[in-house]
């Protein structure tokens, strides 16, 4: 079943839910402190997919001249399968079309489920990191995607 997400900037008051929603899906979470500083960081986008006025998920990029780089996508697992991390990867591609170089994300390859959505949503497989994830330990995948060429402003 299909939901319609609202794609919206996260904002300080946001960050308890996102950390807590951190926590849920990753081994090695991002921290309430560390989200916040994100979110006043020029070079970070954090965006939240909401449905019924509530947080469904998160993500968050960075710009680094014109490059991107994900940080964290999570959707709270009541919420999966129903379009919310489509609807955040659309809003981060639809940024990089118009800014960015490319867009780039870090994946456990055991994560099929993520690999897939990735695929389906243009990203590419463009490599590996050795180790790169702990507890446990596994390699990455990275995966990117190249917006249509054109002008970009870093």
């Amino acid at each position: 079943m299909r939901t319609e997400f609202t794609i919206l900037p996260a904002a300080p008051e946001d960050v308890k839910t996102l950390a807590s929603l951190e926590g849920a899906c990753f081994s090695e979470p991002w921290s309430e402190s560390a989200l916040l500083d994100a979110m006043h960081d020029a070079r970070y986008i954090c965006l939240k997919a909401c449905a019924g006025g509530e947080i469904a998920g998160y993500a968050l990029f960075q710009n680094i001249c014109g490059e991107g780089y994900v940080c964290s996508i999570a959707v709270f697992a009541a919420m999966r399968r129903r379009g919310a991390a489509s609807a955040l990867l659309g809003a981060m591609k639809s940024y990089a079309d118009k800014n960015l170089h490319f867009l780039t994300l870090e994946v456990r390859p055991s994560n099929a489920a993520a690999t897939a959505l990735y695929e389906k949503e243009g990203f590419c497989p463009a490599g590996r990191r050795k180790n790169f994830y702990r507890k446990p330990t596994e390699d990455a995948l990275l995966m990117t995607y190249t917006p249509e060429q054109g002008e970009k402003t870093p």
